[in-house]
Formats: C-alpha cells, structure tokens, sequence
C-alpha cells in the first residue's frame, strides 16, 4: 500500500495484494468488494486506520482504453467517484512506474467504479506535478430547495452530483466562516444535513439506479465569480470534514452554477478547503445523462506520496477487520 494525500487527504492506494475481482466492469468489482466489506474494515478501522483515512485498490484494466480500474473506499461507502482519491491514484500509478511517465505531460484512462475518467499529468524530474481529471458527466438535480434540518430550521439546498451526490448548503446562512476552528461544528450541521436530504430529497443517478440518495455535504461561502477562488468544507460521513478542496464536490457545484447559467464552457473557478488547499476545475463541455443536461467538468491537483506500506495481518490479531469507537468515529448509522 503506497500512502498518498492530495491536499491534506489521506488517499492512500493498494497496489497489489488484493486477490482478482469478479465483474465485468469496476462498479460490478466495487458491488463485491463492498458486499464482502473485509478489506475497507481492516484498512480503514483502527488500529490500521482511522475515520479520516480513504483507500483505493488498483485493479488490472476490463477495458482496452484503460490502464487500470480502480475501486474507491471511504469511511462508510464506496464512492462511485472521487476527485481526491483519484488523483492520488493517478499519482502513484505514475511515480510507482505502474504507468509510463512522459515528460512534459503523461495522459492515460482510468475506469473508476462511477465510469471512464481521462488523466493528464504534468510530469517533471520524475514528480507529477499536477493531475487534472476530466470527470464523469455532472449534473443539478434540486436548486434551491427547501429543507428541514433538525436543530437548525429551514434550510435551501441545492443537489447536484458530481460522481457523488451532494447537497449544497451556504456557509453564510448557517453562520460559519469556514475556518479550521469550526471543523467539528462543521462536521455535525454538515452531518444533520446529510440525513435530511437523504429523507427529503431523493435522487437517483438516471443511468445507474444503485447510485443514489444525498451520501456527502458542502457548506460553501457564496461564489465568488469565474477565476475566483471559493472557500468550501465538504463534511464526510460518519462527521468529519474533508482536508482538501473535494474533487466532486468543486464538480457538483459547477454543476449547480451551470444549470443556474453563471458558468459556461471553458469558465473555470477554484475551490479552497477549510485548511487552505486548493483543487481548480473547469468546464470542458457540456453533455447529457439519461436525456438532462450536464457538463463534464476537470479537476486539477497535487498530490504526494508519503510511504510505502506492507501491511500484514497476523491470523492470531483479535481484530482482523478493526474497530471502532464513536469517540473518534462519531455518528449512529455508521456500516457495522
């Protein structure tokens, strides 16, 4: 396992170990790598790992236009797509040697459980400097919606996905200045949140009904315009907040200011997270998905690498697939 993180989030990636996958494509590897669940506990519980570690396992490719899939593993779900844990895979791949580096740019597909991904690497004295990905098509499901939250009133929201679903609410109106002194108040408004727009709010992917219902939150300040910078906290379920800028969450509120007109083709925006990393995204084009508009948005990161681990598991070890403890693994509906 290659440790990695892109912009202060851990999104460290398996890259050999892990045994063959059935499935003819990564989402169908994914299904029985979650319905098994062994490999996500032992990496992501304690005493391995923690509630603020993602994983990724490299698969051999399905697809002749692919150089490998991969499948993503976060604290309690297997994203179809993320944007963090995608550039940290492509980073590895290329730093490890997996895939070929070219200089001054490296590009190469991935087939992510959520569809084909395009890469491009700015590659230099064997570092990639930069992944941007092009991300799967993305697209405004509610604006401006009305929703009860528990504790904190009526809020509007808008859903839009952007490989995961996401409900959207502003910073300003929940009182937050997004700075790391609020990350645990973040964390549980961003928590009730979640849990209200699952039970209002529904959305279904419309070419993938497994992929559904509101999974992640971003409370964003209101946007500050094309080539502006926008500070952002995407709170990760089971209640903490993402360290980086959130590869899909910048895509799903692209998304959102697509569908309202306030960006078109070619515009572009960054978003800041909580600790001050940046991801840049843009629109590539725009598309559709099962007969709505979307766009297809790319994403651009650093990430980098911070060991190579050989992780074991004695078959005398009292916790084979981890634990947890709701001091620091909060919420009630975490997967048991």
């Amino acid at each position: 396992m290659v440790g990695c993180h892109a912009g202060g989030e851990v999104g460290n990636v398996v890259v050999a170990g892990v045994p063959a996958q059935p499935g003819a494509t990564v989402f169908e590897q994914m299904q029985a790598v979650r319905a098994d669940d062994s490999i996500r506990r032992l990496l992501l519980r304690e005493p391995r790992g923690s509630v603020a570690v993602h994983t990724s396992i490299v698969l051999p490719p399905l697809r002749a236009d692919c150089a490998f899939g991969y499948v993503i593993m976060e604290p309690t779900e297997y994203p179809a797509m993320s944007g963090s844990n995608t550039i940290c895979v492509a980073t590895v791949l290329l730093e490890t040697g997996m895939v070929e580096m070219r200089e001054p740019e490296t590009t190469f597909r991935l087939e992510a459980p959520g569809g084909v991904v395009e890469i491009t690497a700015g590659c230099r004295a064997g570092k990639a400097e930069w992944i941007e990905v092009e991300n799967v098509p993305c697209f405004a499901e509610h604006l401006d919606a009305p929703l009860e939250v528990s504790g904190v009133g009526t809020l509007t929201v808008d859903v839009a996905y952007g490989g995961m679903w996401y409900a959207i609410a502003n910073a300003r109106a929940l009182g937050f200045e997004l700075v790391p002194s609020e990350a645990r108040d973040l964390s549980l408004v961003g928590e009730r949140i979640r849990k209200a727009a699952r039970e209002q709010l529904p959305c279904v992917h419309p070419e993938n009904p497994d992929i559904a219902g509101v999974s992640i939150v971003e409370i964003a300040e209101p946007w500050r315009g094309i080539g502006k910078v926008t500070r952002n906290a995407v709170v990760v379920a089971p209640g903490r907040l993402d360290r980086s800028a959130t590869g899909t969450g910048l895509s799903a509120r692209i998304a959102a200011l697509h569908a309202r007109g306030l960006m078109g083709v070619g515009d572009a925006m960054t978003h800041a997270s909580v600790i001050g990393s940046t991801f840049d995204g843009r629109i590539v084009r725009e598309t559709t998905v099962g007969g709505r508009a979307a766009i297809v948005p790319a994403i651009r990161g650093t990430a980098w690498i911070t060991g190579v681990t050989q992780v074991l598991l004695d078959p005398t070890d009292p916790f084979p697939e981890g634990y947890i403890l709701s001091d620091t693994w909060p919420g009630d509906d975490v997967q048991g």
